[in-house]
């Protein structure tokens, strides 16, 4: 029996490059609120941690109340925004189809875990990838903690009949490195999406990997 029986994906800055899609539908929101854009570099430490804290981030960079009216006005554009056009400027990083084709043919079940609304998780999904693709696909929900808390990982885990301890983890931001430890999964980080290798081992990454396909190497070990 493998090892890994599962793998469990983070989206944004793991499957899908949406750092120039985040900064644009966050910038249209601040736009419409009259305030000034933020660089587009500067969203990679602003994500990771849902549409809510996302936003407070962003009017904390500016210098604005976090929370209140105009908080509540900028998520109300960010979503209509995203809404109309879930992918904008998205696109799939390298080797990540032959990564899941490689997943597919080995057995082995894939899912996704995002702190992005789940509508919102599912829309990208399906206008990306196949809608055979992932065995589960699942954003945020009313009642489940966000990540780095494990329930969802549990729920999904179970859905798939595998142990946490069978589960390979991949994801790009110390919230998913935290998310897989909590949940006693094995944890790979990734270096192609917004944070960096020192981030992912300083929150007890198991693997680092440079290209999508080292993680076929992971799965057969």
């Amino acid at each position: 029996m493998r090892s890994i029986q599962a793998v469990l994906f983070d989206l944004d800055g793991t499957l899908a490059n949406t750092l120039t899609s985040i900064a644009s539908f966050g910038n249209e929101a601040l736009a419409a609120c009259g305030l000034p854009a933020i660089e587009t570099d500067a969203y990679r430490y602003l994500v990771g941690n849902g549409r809510d804290t996302l936003v407070r981030r962003m009017l904390k960079t500016l210098g604005q109340p976090e929370d209140g009216d105009l908080f509540r006005r900028v998520c109300a554009v960010y979503d209509d925004a995203y809404a109309a056009e879930p992918l904008r400027l998205v696109t799939v990083y390298p080797h990540i189809g032959q990564l899941l084709d490689g997943l597919k043919n080995r057995g082995i079940p894939c899912a996704v875990l995002s702190n992005k609304p789940d509508d919102m998780t599912r829309a990208v999904v399906n206008g990306l990838f196949p809608r055979d693709t992932f065995a589960v696909v699942r954003g945020q929900l009313d009642g489940i903690p966000k990540k780095p808390a494990p329930d969802a990982v549990f729920s999904i885990l179970d859905t798939l009949g595998v142990e946490p301890a069978h589960c390979l983890y991949v994801g790009d931001t110390k919230v998913d490195m935290q998310t897989g430890k909590n949940a006693g999964a094995v944890t790979a980080g990734v270096l192609w999406g917004f944070r960096d290798e020192d981030e992912l081992r300083a929150n007890g990454a198991d693997y680092i990997v440079g290209d999508a396909l080292e993680l076929l190497k992971i799965a057969d070990a």
